[in-house]
């Protein structure tokens, strides 16, 4: 069963998933702090390729399943126009600003 994005427990990561599911490239790069990084399948990539390729330009969306970590870990149902859906893991690392720092992802 899929959990409501709104009741997601950490507000950064509910923040990231929302702007992910919107398209809203503005509010995704809002909630990074300086300097963010991210890795996909246990190798860091590119931030700004990464997502314009998985997230942006192939309208990616996250589907919640199960959230663990005070809701600074998800497993969910990633979609995007490239790879189809795939069951995937998100981790995120929030600074104490509130904005995420790193995140990483991969197939679950």
């Amino acid at each position: 069963m899929t959990i409501q994005t709104a009741r997601l427990s950490d507000p950064a990561v509910r923040a990231f998933v929302s702007a992910v599911n919107a398209h809203d490239r503005e509010a995704f790069l809002s909630l990074l702090a300086p300097g963010a990084t991210m890795a996909d399948d246990g190798s860091d990539r590119d931030l700004d390729e990464w997502i314009d390729r998985e997230i942006f330009s192939s309208h990616g969306h996250i589907d919640v399943d199960k959230e663990s970590n005070g809701g600074r870990s998800l497993l969910a149902h990633y979609s995007n126009d490239t790879w189809g859906e795939m069951r995937t893991r998100w981790d995120f690392t929030v600074a104490e600003d509130g904005r995420i720092s790193r995140f990483e992802t991969g197939q679950a």
